[in-house]
């Protein structure tokens, strides 16, 4: 059992984000990788290619031949996925973040930057793909490889989340989400340098992004988003075929059973 201390608490509360190592097992970190390079390696990857885009000079941050292929919902390919999500020692930590025992699926996805060419995400908030009245929605971002700023670790801006919800200049500008990159420079972000088996646990309010991969390293990483099934979607948007699938606890909103009315995959 991994639960956070009362200054990794703290941490969370300041910063908005907070590293948790020793979740999983060497053996546990094996299977997830063993499984993950099969799974990329049997899709298409003319169908997983993506890179941020904007309008602009300021925004437009990456052109082709940079790219990071994605795959979503990996717990529907393959259950070693699925049963990462079980792991007691993750949702302690976002039992923790989050403030309560009930904690559900939002998605699951993951980001491999190939080395030498992996794409920039220019800094951003989860908020605005998905948000939710009183913001209880976390991110545990799984390092399946070393990550640092040479091959394109997390960046962040501590604090952030407090700032609430910022303007949304990629919607504005295109079909992107990021934030004023002029006012949040990836350059003056904070990176996250970890060790593979790190887990990073972060608001979805938190400001984040990472630069391009330039080493001889890829970045691979699985991400799995939580929320309190208390608090409640605002406005229509995509939800996946295993959105609000109880990983702890109970749900006890009275909607839940529209959790399914949107899917992709």
């Amino acid at each position: 059992m991994v639960r956070l201390t009362a200054a990794q608490k703290q941490f969370y509360k300041d910063n908005g984000y907070i590293m948790l190592k020793g979740a999983f097992t060497p053996s546990e970190m094996n299977k997830l990788s063993e499984r993950y390079d099969v799974l990329f390696n049997s899709k298409n990857p003319r169908v997983m290619e993506n890179s941020w885009q904007g309008s602009n000079e300021t925004n437009r941050i990456t052109d082709s031949p940079y790219t990071v292929k994605g795959i979503h919902n990996l717990h529907h390919h393959d259950a070693t996925f699925g049963n990462a999500l079980y792991n007691e020692n993750l949702l302690d930590a976002v039992a923790d973040c989050l403030g309560t025992e009930n904690i559900a699926l939002h998605h699951t996805k993951a980001h491999l930057k190939p080395p030498e060419k992996g794409a920039v995400y220019p800094m951003h908030q989860d908020y605005h793909y998905f948000p939710y009245d009183k913001h209880g929605c976390v991110a545990a971002f799984i390092h399946l490889d070393d990550a640092y700023p040479e091959n394109g670790c997390l960046y962040v801006y501590p604090g952030s989340h407090k700032l609430g919800p910022q303007e949304d200049v990629g919607k504005l500008e295109g079909n992107f989400h990021y934030v004023d990159n002029k006012k949040f420079p990836l350059e003056k972000a904070v990176p996250v340098r970890a060790e593979r088996g790190d887990v990073v646990i972060f608001s979805y309010l938190l400001i984040h992004g990472s630069p391009q991969n330039t080493s001889n390293n890829p970045r691979r990483m699985y991400l799995a988003q939580f929320f309190d099934p208390a608090h409640k979607p605002v406005g229509t948007w995509p939800r996946n075929p295993s959105y609000g699938w109880m990983l702890r606890g109970v749900n006890a909103n009275k909607d839940a059973s529209i959790a399914n009315q949107y899917a992709f995959d």
